[in-house]
């Protein structure tokens, strides 16, 4: 019976244990459950489930007493399921950490579960070996480990504001163990000044590691502006980092100052910061005012007074400062009366950001980029507090300094609070697209006053003051007035606009741009090529350089031979294109007794002469489409073209036609229906093939097949054409067929180019003639008609 019992008992255990892990699987904190989807729901459908849950379970609008308990979980649910990364791994392992692993301490007592396995090391090397990862001191890495989605989402974005000092190392990196007191010691000195300081496990964020660049451990990198600038130097040490660090930080955040260039300083609020003037009895800029200008450089422009200088006592009687405690003044517009100080034994880093902070705008700021205007004029869409906007529209000129000035002095007397009301001007020739956006038809805006009031990314609301602004009471009692009316929750602006992103009047020319963007290339360049490295990568880019440099010595060699080459046959009458070569060019000759012999009867063997038939009136326009259909072939050598008058040559056409026929007899033709007639000549073989609009060979209608010299007129018995003639001013026919389908003079041409296709392959008749007749002398008379 006992071993029953014991079996019993066992089995009343793993029940109890059993329904333990159940209840504990039951508290697991399961996203899809709060809000009600499926795992293979779509991002739209889990947005959907969120913001209808939202509308319920809100603590605001839900008296239940777990309402604030079940949103913070579909808070923390619905950001789990909105980012691909962390879903896939809760989908995969169940992770629900969202944490950036800023303070998640990573377990590695599992690596020592059977004992130190260095403790036969430790014994050589000393209790020092290995330090890092036992004792006190164990966990410092750790503890400000980040990953890559940290460093991404966290500190790329905030580098923009606070320089991040980044170390990279290893659980198996020995030398890490030498820079955990110099590390400790950074910490101490650089955190309280306004420095970031991470480390990242290269083992376990092998990609962060692979895209900074990383290549040795321990390796400490300066974050600033979102880009990484690395620590070369063989040996890491407090000195070398600080050194380091203020070497690599931009150039000119802290302006020196003395009694020469005060007042400059001073003076230059025109750039839209306010002036902040240290004063300090070291020799160095000390690293929290560089951190403070870092953090300000676009508000704020600071400068340093060494007191112990004898060109600053100049400065120090002007504003009576305490030569035994270190000094801050902060100024706006009036360079002769801060409107902040602070004098202390040591300036803390977080006083100093705080005052810079609360008067980081002049008394009456220039809208000079959407950042600004976003500051100034922020997103509100409470109507029973609305949040306006005084804006002064003024040019950037000397002329209109007074009435900003009168805008000053109604600042500081009005009682407005700046959560409120916020006053503002304007440059209207920088920010035209603003100006259009808000500026009525038919008004004026210059020296105007305009009341803003943003209820969203693009939309506003805007009123107009009736009057210009001026020094007059009348302009202050006015905008007085019209402030008071609309800062009440009934009161409703008038007009509505859309308004785009204002331009950055701060931001760097081209030329400024190209000059930074080279020195960041350089500097790249010198931090991450070693000695080893530099000649390979010296020797690549002079060979660049130099295949560069003779391809463009060789294209100016071939340029200038190409213009010696176009002006030699330039003076021959050639025309010659950008390669140098000769451009063909397509001429038309006119057959007549001049020019016969060298058309046609000296043809060399294989050559043809084409010839279009035209009359004085119908020349213009037949021979330029004629030429139209001749480009194609001029590059052909063995083709010349040419055209004949039908007036000229009527008696030679008669004779070639006659010579063409069995039995020779008088032909009768109208000249008006030779018109278009295409000739090809082959003086050599003397024969000739025709086109002809009514040609068989041209026209191919079923049924309409003539005699030769039919379709032309051959048959006519009036030999006369003047009663044929046709008027081309209408449109009438040029030619009629006995199938009744006229042809005009613009179709006489339609069918050449398949004609000239059927040419080239031999399949078109051809017409042998014994010899060449002579071609009539025109009369001297016939071209002065």
């Amino acid at each position: 019976m006992l071993p029953w019992r014991g079996y019993g008992l066992l089995l009343l255990v793993l029940l109890t244990v059993l329904q333990a892990i159940g209840e504990r699987s039951d508290r697991k904190f399961k996203p899809y459950e709060i809000l009600g989807v499926q795992r293979s729901s779509t991002p739209q459908e889990i947005k959907k489930a969120y913001k209808r849950l939202v509308k319920e379970l809100h603590p605001d609008k839900n008296n239940a007493p777990d309402a604030n308990d079940r949103f913070v979980d579909l808070t923390k649910a619905y950001e789990i399921l909105s980012d691909p990364e962390r879903k896939l791994n809760y989908d995969n392992y169940g992770i629900t950490e969202d944490a950036p692993n800023f303070r998640k301490k990573h377990d590695y007592s599992e690596y020592n579960r059977h004992g130190d396995p260095f403790d036969h090391l430790r014994d050589l090397f000393g209790d020092g070996f290995g330090r890092f990862r036992t004792g006190r001191e164990q966990n410092i890495f750790h503890k400000q480990s980040v990953t890559y989605k940290a460093y991404s989402n966290n500190l790329v974005p905030s580098s923009h504001k606070q320089p991040h000092l980044i170390l990279f190392y290893s659980d198996w990196c020995f030398s890490c163990t030498k820079v955990i007191p110099m590390w400790s010691k950074l910490v101490e000195e650089l955190e309280p000044i306004g420095f970031v300081l991470s480390t990242v496990h290269s083992e376990h964020e092998r990609e962060l590691a692979r895209k900074i660049g990383v290549r040795e451990l321990p390796h400490l990198v300066l974050l600033t502006d979102g880009k990484v600038t690395h620590y070369r130097e063989s040996v890491l040490s407090v000195v070398k980092v600080l050194e380091f660090i203020r070497r690599k930080l931009p150039y000119k955040l802290v302006q020196r100052v003395d009694d020469t260039n005060v007042d400059d300083f001073l003076n230059g609020w025109t750039d839209n910061r306010v002036r902040v003037l240290i004063f300090g009895k070291l020799d160095v800029v000390r690293l929290r005012y560089l951190t403070s200008g870092f953090k300000f450089r676009e508000r704020a422009a600071l400068g340093y007074v060494q007191m112990t200088q004898p060109e600053t006592s100049g400065i120090l009687a002007r504003f009576g400062i305490d030569r035994a405690k270190d000094t801050l003044l902060l100024f706006q517009e009036d360079s002769n009366k801060p409107v902040a100080s602070l004098t202390m034994t040591d300036l803390p880093t977080n006083t100093i950001l705080e005052v810079i902070e609360k008067h980081q705008f002049l008394q009456l700021p220039r809208l000079s980029s959407q950042k600004v205007f976003d500051s100034l004029c922020p997103l509100d869409s409470i109507r029973s507090r609305k949040r306006l906007c005084v804006i002064l529209f003024t040019r950037d000129s000397v002329d209109h300094e007074e009435y900003r000035q009168a805008m000053r002095d109604f600042v500081q007397e009005s009682s407005f609070s700046p959560e409120r009301v916020r006053f503002t001007y304007i440059f209207m020739e920088r920010q035209q697209q603003f100006l259009n956006a808000v500026t009525k038809e038919g008004l004026d805006p210059d020296l105007r006053v305009l009341l803003l009031w943003r209820r969203g990314e693009e939309k506003a609301k805007f009123e107009w003051l009736e009057e210009q602004w001026s020094a007059s009471n009348s302009s202050k009692d006015e905008l007085k007035e019209t402030l008071s009316r609309l800062l009440s929750a009934n009161e409703v602006l008038s007009g509505e606009a859309i308004i785009e992103h204002l331009v950055d009047e701060h931001a760097s020319s081209v030329f400024v741009r190209i000059a930074n963007k080279m020195i960041e290339i350089s500097e790249i360049l010198r931090d991450n090529i070693t000695k080893d490295e530099l000649i390979p990568a010296a020797s690549l880019v002079l060979t660049v350089g130099v295949i560069l440099a003779g391809g463009y010595v060789m294209s100016y060699l071939v340029k200038i031979e190409e213009e010696n080459v176009q002006k030699t046959l330039g003076a021959k009458g050639l025309k010659v294109d950008r390669k140098g070569k000769v451009v063909p060019e397509l001429k038309i000759h006119e057959l007549r007794a001049e020019t016969y012999n060298g058309m046609i009867r000296l043809l060399k063997p294989g050559c043809r002469t084409i010839v279009l038939i035209v009359d004085r009136e119908s020349k213009d326009k037949l021979v330029s489409k004629f030429y139209k259909h001749a480009w194609p072939f001029r590059r052909n050598k063995t083709l010349m073209f040419g055209f004949m008058y039908i007036e000229k040559g009527l008696s030679w056409y008669k004779k070639i036609l006659n010579l063409t026929l069995p039995e020779p007899r008088d032909i009768k033709i109208n000249p008006k229906n030779c018109i278009g007639t295409v000739l090809s000549l082959n003086g050599h073989r003397r024969y000739f093939c025709m086109y002809h609009a009514k040609h068989p060979e041209a026209a191919r209608r079923p049924g309409y097949y003539t005699s030769s010299g039919a379709f032309m007129g051959f048959e006519s018995e009036n030999e006369s054409s003047d009663n044929e003639d046709v008027e081309r001013a209408k449109p009438a026919p040029v030619l009629d067929s006995p199938d009744h389908l006229p042809i005009f003079e613009d179709q006489l041409l339609d069918g050449l180019q398949n004609w000239m296709d059927r040419l080239f392959e031999g399949t078109t008749y051809r017409y042998h003639v014994n010899y060449w007749p002579e071609f009539p002398i025109s009369p001297s008379t016939w071209n002065s008609k």
